[in-house]
């Protein structure tokens, strides 16, 4: 499957991401972290929104479990961790028993359009580069709301789209790259705003992406990389297809069609469930 000319349906790009992102091949073309900015930028989110010592923290789509594992160990919140692929969450209980936080940590395997947790149970959400992946957004923010307590924080960071992007950028690869559904930032804020949540701060973060991709495209060159790349089965995603992918992502964040934001929001206080 390379270019798909209609939306992929919500399950099979779920799916797709989970599987994507719980294999070797991102950690070899992406590094630990996944995500643009990698750790440093999670402190910097975790600074902004305020996480401190003993707050509950509710990570949505949550990977491997690093920056849920790093926030535990660095600023000693209780966290748990959702993803939608169970391997994902197995390798991520497994990494926080071998660092000593699975007293702090918890992961579950569910849905971000369906979290399996209880309202108002936490001090603070973020989601790193996850929310464009989410098929159905609107869902996703409203849950965003319902487990934060009235007056906890939001932060996440994510994918911005600015004007139409290149044929490239449609194929299923860069779906499930968080790319073919990035949204321009007035529809994340409006979607947020929608849901009962009270806009604090935005910041641009656009050359952290410029970097991520950067790295992703010369990780490609190395023959080393790219030979084990290449063993590594990705269901419904083409391997030719990476390559011009990367290539129309670069000239798009140079031409400033995609960008990166960090967004954090309140719920008030007012707000009852």
């Amino acid at each position: 499957m390379s270019r798909p000319s209609v939306v992929p349906a919500p399950d099979v790009l779920k799916t797709c991401c989970a599987t994507l992102y719980a294999s070797d091949w991102v950690r070899l073309l992406l590094g630990e972290s996944l995500h643009p900015g990698g750790l440093g930028l999670t402190d910097h989110l975790a600074k902004v929104i305020g996480l401190r010592h003993g707050q509950r923290v509710l990570d949505v789509a949550c990977g491997r479990g690093i920056s849920a594992i790093h926030l535990a160990q660095t600023l000693g919140c209780s966290v748990v961790g959702v993803d939608y692929s169970p391997p994902n969450v197995a390798s991520a209980r497994r990494t926080a028993a071998e660092r000593g936080v699975s007293d702090r940590v918890h992961f579950l395997a569910g849905d971000a359009e369906r979290l399996p947790v209880e309202a108002h149970a936490f001090d603070a959400v973020i989601a790193e580069c996850a929310f464009c992946t989410f098929p159905d957004k609107a869902a996703a923010a409203g849950e965003f709301a319902r487990v934060l307590r009235p007056g906890g924080r939001l932060g996440f960071v994510d994918l911005l789209r600015s004007g139409p992007l290149p044929a490239e950028l449609g194929s299923l690869a860069a779906w499930v790259a968080c790319i073919g559904d990035a949204r321009p930032l007035e529809e994340y804020l409006a979607l947020l705003e929608d849901a009962g949540l009270r806009i604090d701060l935005v910041e641009r973060h656009d050359h952290v992406l410029a970097e991520l991709v950067e790295m992703a495209r010369a990780r490609l060159l190395t023959v080393k990389v790219a030979a084990r790349l290449t063993t590594i089965p990705l269901a419904n995603v083409d391997w030719a297809d990476v390559r011009p992918m990367l290539r129309s992502a670069a000239a798009a964040v140079a031409d400033g069609r995609l960008g990166y934001a960090l967004i954090a929001a309140t719920l008030p206080e007012s707000v009852q469930g």
